[in-house]
Parts: C-alpha cells; sequence; structure tokens
C-alpha cells in the first residue's frame, strides 16, 4: 500500500544501501521537528513525552520499506527501532569506507573532462568518507587537486598555488571561471578562426551605392566605353529577319521572294506549325528542296549562269 503523505526523503531500503544517508536524513528532520531527544539513549534530565515519542515514531515507520515495517511491528519506541537499524545496517560503514578511501586515493583532476565533473566527484567522495567517520580538511582537498593538474598545466599549478587559498571552494571557483572563459575565447575563434576574413559590413556595402540601387559614382567615369573594358563592345553581325542571311537588313533585302518563302516557310517548320509546312512541302518538290540542309551554296547554286536585275519590290528581272 502506498505511503499517504509525501515523503521528506527516500524511504530506507530493507538492503540497508542507502543507510547512511538515510540517518543523516532522519536525524536532521527530527531535530527540525524538535523531537531529536526521542532517539538518544534515556536522559532523566531530557526524557522525551510520550506524545513527542508517538510523533516521532510515526515519522520514522513512514520513511521505512513496507518490508521493514512488518519486520519492526512490535517496536513502539523511537529510541529502540533507531537502534535496532544501526544494528543491523552499521556495517555498511566497512563495506563503504574501503571503497570511498580507493576513489580518493585515485581522484585526479586531469582525468576529468570539466573542473564542474570533478568538483561533483570530489563531494561525493569526501561525503561517504565522512560519513563513514572519516576527517577530511580543506587542506586536503586542496593539495589533492593542485597534485592532481595535468603535466602541461604545472605552471598554472604553481600560480594557483601562489595564491594562497585557504579554502577548497574559493579554488574550485576560479577554476570554474576560467573553465568557463576558456570555452568562451573557443567559441569565438572556431566562429572566425585566425587569419579568415570578416563578414563584409552592411552598412560599407551599401555605402557604395545610392538610394536606387545603382552604382552611379562608378558608372560616370567609365561610361561611354571610357572606363576598362567599357569601350569594348562585342561586335553583332546584321542578321535578315527576311531571309536569314547576314550582311543586310531586312529594309534593304534583296534575296529573291522564292528564296524568302522557303526560309520563312523553315522557320514555321521548326515551330511545329504544320500548316505551313504542308503549304512549303505542296509548293515544293523533295528533289528541289530539303529546308533542314538550307544553305547560302543552294541559293548561290541557283542564281548561278543567270542575267538579271533584282527590282525594288523583290523581283528578278532576267535578259537572254
Amino acid at each position: 500500500m502506498a505511503n499517504i503523505s509525501k515523503l521528506e526523503f527516500m524511504a530506507l531500503d530493507i538492503s540497508g544501501k542507502n543507510y547512511l544517508s538515510w540517518i543523516l536524513d532522519a536525524e536532521i528532520h527530527l531535530d527540525a521537528m524538535g523531537l531529536g531527544n526521542t532517539i538518544k539513549d534515556v536522559n532523566p534530565l531530557n526524557e522525551a513525552s510520550s506524545q513527542e515519542k508517538a510523533k516521532a515514531m510515526i515519522f520514522l515507520r513512514h520513511h521505512l520499506d513496507e518490508g521493514l515495517k512488518a519486520e519492526y511491528l512490535t517496536v513502539k519506541d523511537p529510541a529502540d527501532l533507531w537502534n535496532n537499524l544501526k544494528e543491523r545496517y552499521d556495517h555498511q560503514k566497512t563495506v563503504i569506507l574501503p571503497r570511498a578511501r580507493f576513489d580518493w586515493l585515485h581522484l585526479r583532476l586531469q582525468d576529468f573532462k570539466s573542473v564542474s565533473e570533478y568538483n561533483s566527484a570530489m563531494f561525493k567522495i569526501t561525503s561517504q568518507l565522512k560519513l563513514c567517520g572519516e576527517t577530511i580538511t580543506d587542506e586536503d582537498i586542496l593539495e589533492k587537486t593542485f597534485s592532481t593538474f595535468h603535466a602541461t598545466n604545472m605552471l598554472l599549478q604553481q600560480q594557483y598555488r601562489e595564491k594562497g587559498f585557504k579554502k577548497y571552494c574559493e579554488l574550485i571557483s576560479c577554476l570554474l571561471v576560467a573553465e568557463q572563459n576558456n570555452e568562451l575565447l573557443m567559441k569565438n575563434h572556431q566562429s572566425h578562426p585566425t587569419g579568415s576574413s570578416p563578414f563584409p559590413e552592411v552598412n560599407a556595402t551599401s555605402s557604395n551605392y545610392n538610394g536606387r540601387g545603382s552604382n552611379r559614382g562608378r558608372s560616370r567615369g567609365r561610361g561611354r566605353g571610357r572606363g576598362r573594358g567599357g569601350g569594348r563592345k562585342k561586335k553583332v553581325e546584321n542578321v535578315c529577319h527576311r531571309c536569314g542571311m547576314t550582311g543586310h537588313w531586312s529594309r534593304t533585302c534583296r534575296t529573291p521572294k522564292h528564296f524568302v518563302d522557303i526560309y520563312q516557310a523553315s522557320l514555321k517548320y521548326k515551330e511545329g506549325k504544320n500548316a505551313e509546312t504542308n503549304f512549303v512541302q505542296n509548293y515544293f518538290s523533295e528533289d528541289q528542296l530539303e529546308m533542314r540542309h538550307l544553305d547560302v551554296a543552294d541559293y548561290l547554286a541557283n542564281t548561278e549562269g543567270t542575267n538579271g536585275v533584282m527590282n525594288g519590290d523583290g523581283s528578278t528581272q532576267f535578259f537572254p
């Protein structure tokens, strides 16, 4: 059956693996409630009342595993319950202490990726040692930290030693601040590595242009073919839209009309207009024209050996 009210801390497990932390939490809460004397040996000068003992018993049983509640069902005095649990689980100190000593011996700052991880491990190990009755001072912790700096940071370790820290909390605060500053420097370096060009500023870019988005300041001095390459215009061939030949415009074209009709029909043929294509095919036989191979040489071949004069309307007048 689940506990009715909320637990103030984790209940004592039947295996006793959390016994050391449990007795510490229980003792602190009982003292805060004014019931600390209920779990101590009987003292005629400071004996707890029956009402105080009942409140302490309710609190302790509320923070026990369901199996432990059943085992100590007949115990009604909080001091008796406290002593019974101590006799049953106090051997945990002999189990935890060797492991805590081993961890303390091999604890090194250089083995951790961050100062915060090292600090967390330090407090965990020292807490276990203190619960088992070991005495760990700030001087011990400072020396442990200084002596386990990485070999590449020997100069830095000497500088921290010279500051003369008396408390571990002062040293760890400096190390945490230094670590944060180093991370910030690395982020700035990665975002803009040494030697790389900075991104162009918006104002510097837009200052070369006027409000309309054109670069008038530069174009004035280089206009009309006076700038670099400004006067070098690519020569454009004159293409007649009437016959397709180069060298003249359509308004001065004197190509015979039947060749013009051939050229215009070929354009319509390429555009897929079947009506015009049929017109060309009906107008000329296959042996007279193959439009896909129309060339200037065809025009010269057809006009070779003829005597005539080109009229203004595009027709040709031949002479015998």
